[in-house]
C-alpha cells in the first residue's frame, strides 16, 4: 500500500552525509527540513546542494525546508553550568545586563520581561521542565520561587504559562535567514511564534524584494494564535501552509489544552485548504533507541488520522543514532494508520456551498472517486500546485498525481497529503495528446491494465494558474 501522509526530516550531523540523505530518501522522507536555529549559513548552502544533488541522482521529488529561529525568548549564558534549581529556592531572573550573575540572578535577554509579568505568574524554563512561580517585580529583576527545578544550562527558552512574552516577530538574524533562503531558492520557510496573521508580513514583504517564490509555513506554537478562531483562521488563510509546533504552544498553554487544540488546528488548516505539519517529539525515543514506544507510534498515527499532510522529526534524524530507523518506522506507522475505514472516506464539504469553480472540481472528483467503478488514479495537471492541493484534500486510497512542468511545484507537492509530484513539460503538446501523454505517464507507474480508468483535473492548459474548470474520465486501452 503506497503511504499517503509525507514525512519531514531535520537535517543535522547525523543525517547530512550523502549517503544518509539517500537512505532517508529510500525510507520515506519528502521533505528536509533545515533548521536555522543551528548551524552556520555555509554548512547550510552544503547541506542543500547535497540534498538536490542526492534527489536528481535518483530522480525524485522532496521539498527542502527552511525553518527560522524566530524571536524565541532565552536566559543569557551562565558562569557555570548546568545551574542546579531545586524547589522551594528563590531566583532572581534579570534584564539588568550589569548585575552581577550567580547562582541565584539568571540574565534574560527580553528587556519588556519586567512590564510582562507579575506577581502570581508561572515562568516556564527549558520546554516547561523547570517551572518558577513570580514573587514580585522590582524595577529590571523579577523575583521568583522555584516551583519545579531541575539542571538549568545556558540559552534555554523562557515562556509564560498562558502566553503573553513576545518580542518582534522577525529578528536581524531572520532577516538574514530570509535571504539566504531566497539565494538557495528553497521550496518553504517556516516562520517561528507569529501570534496574528500580521507577523508573516514582514517575511512576504522580503521574498517578494528579493524576487523568490518560497511557500511560507506559519508555525502555531504561541498561546495567542490559538486564543480564538478568528485569529486562527487569519493566520492559516495568510500562510501556505501550517505546522502545529507542539514544544512551545505545549508549554505556553499545557499539555492537556494541546491535545484538542492540535485536532482543532488540523481541521481548519484543512478547511482553508493549507497543508498542515504535526511536529515535535514524535519518535522521541528514537534519538537514542532503534525502536519506537507505542505510545509515539500512538501519537503519530493520532496526527494521521487528526488529518495531517506530514509528520516531523526533529532531533530524531538531527542527532539521533538511528535517523534512517526512525524514518522507515514513522513511514510504517503512518500506513497502518491510513488502513483506518475513516481515512478512506471523504464527506469534505458536502454540507456547504462553494465559491470556487476550482473547489467545485475537487468536489466532483471526491464523488468519482468513491463511486465510479475501475478508476486507479486521479491526475492533477497543474501549474502552481493548487489542482493536486485541492485534490489532496479528498480521503481515498487512490493515488493523486500531481504533474507539473515546474521542478519547484513539483518539489512544493512532495508535502501534500497523498500527492505523487510527478514532472512532465507540456509546452508543445496539444491538449488531446497532454491528456494521453499524462495517462500512460501515471499507467507506466501504476501499471494500469486495460479498462481502467483515470480522472483527470485541469485547467485551460494555457499556462494560468488556479483555473481548474474541466474533470475528465478517461479509460486506459
Amino acid at each position: 500500500m503506497k503511504r499517503r501522509t509525507k514525512i519531514v526530516a531535520t537535517i543535522g550531523p547525523a543525517s547530512g552525509s550523502p549517503e544518509m540523505i539517500g537512505q532517508l530518501i529510500d525510507n520515506g522522507v519528502n521533505v528536509f527540513r533545515l533548521n536555522f536555529s543551528h548551524g552556520s549559513q555555509d554548512g547550510h548552502r552544503k547541506q542543500a546542494q547535497i540534498i538536490r544533488d542526492v534527489l536528481a541522482e535518483k530522480e525524485t521529488y522532496a521539498a527542502i525546508l527552511g525553518d527560522l529561529q524566530g524571536p524565541k525568548i532565552r536566559i543569557g549564558d551562565l558562569d557555570n553550568e548546568p545551574l542546579p534549581l531545586v524547589n522551594g529556592a528563590k531566583i532572581t531572573l534579570t534584564v539588568d545586563g550589569e548585575k552581577p550573575q550567580s547562582e541565584n540572578v539568571v540574565f534574560v535577554q527580553y528587556p519588556t520581561l519586567p512590564e510582562s509579568v507579575a506577581a502570581g505568574d508561572t515562568l516556564l524554563l527549558d520546554d516547561g521542565l523547570i517551572r518558577l512561580v513570580v514573587d514580585a517585580v522590582n524595577g529590571k529583576d523579577v523575583l521568583c520561587s522555584v516551583q519545579i527545578g531541575g539542571l538549568l544550562k545556558s540559552r534555554k527558552g523562557l515562556n509564560r504559562l498562558g502566553g503573553g512574552l513576545s518580542a518582534a516577530a522577525i529578528t536581524e538574524k531572520d532577516m538574514k535567514d530570509i535571504e539566504l533562503a531566497a539565494e538557495l531558492k528553497l521550496d518553504y520557510l517556516a516562520v517561528s511564534f507569529p501570534s496574528c496573521a500580521d507577523d508573516l508580513n514582514p517575511v512576504k514583504e522580503r521574498l517578494a524584494e528579493l524576487g523568490v517564490k518560497i511557500k511560507i509555513i506559519a508555525k502555531v506554537e504561541r498561546a495567542e494564535a490559538v486564543a480564538c478562531d478568528k485569529v486562527l483562521d487569519a493566520l492559516i488563510c495568510a500562510s501556505d501552509g501550517v505546522m502545529v509546533a507542539r514544544g512551545d504552544l505545549g508549554v505556553e498553554i499545557g499539555d492537556a489544552q494541546l491535545i484538542g487544540v492540535q485536532k482543532k488546528i488540523i481541521q481548519h488548516a484543512r478547511n482553508h485548504n493549507r497543508p498542515v505539519i504535526t511536529a515535535t517529539q514524535m519518535m522521541e525515543s528514537m534519538i537514542t533507541n532503534p525502536v519506537p514506544t507505542r505510545a509515539e507510534v500512538f501519537d503519530v498515527a493520532n496526527a494521521v488520522l487528526d488529518g495531517s499532510d506530514a509528520v516531523m522529526l526533529s532531533a530524531e534524524t538531527a542527532t539521533g543514532q538511528y535517523p534512517a530507523q526512525v524514518v522507515a518506522a514513522m513511514a510504517t506507522t503512518c500506513i497502518g494508520a491510513e488502513q483506518h475505514p475513516d481515512i478512506q472516506k471523504s464527506s469534505y464539504r458536502f454540507d456547504r456551498q462553494i465559491d470556487c469553480i476550482d473547489e467545485a472540481i475537487a468536489l466532483s472528483t471526491i464523488y468519482v472517486t468513491h463511486h465510479l467503478k475501475g478508476l486507479a488514479a486521479v491526475i492533477c495537471l497543474t501549474e502552481s500546485g493548487n489542482t493536486a492541493l485541492m485534490a489532496s484534500r479528498l480521503n481515498s486510497e487512490l493515488p493523486i498525481y500531481g504533474i507539473s512542468r515546474h521542478r519547484q511545484v513539483c518539489n512544493q507537492m512532495a508535502l501534500f497529503g497523498g500527492v505523487v509530484p510527478t514532472h512532465f513539460d507540456i509546452n508543445d503538446e496539444t491538449a488531446e495528446c497532454v491528456f494521453d501523454d499524462a495517462m500512460q505517464l501515471v499507467a507506466s507507474k501504476e501499471g494500469l491494465k486495460p479498462g481502467q480508468k483515470v480522472a483527470i483535473m485541469c485547467g485551460s492548459l494555457t499556462g494560468r494558474s488556479n483555473g481548474t474548470d474541466t474533470l475528465r474520465i478517461l479509460e486506459y486501452r
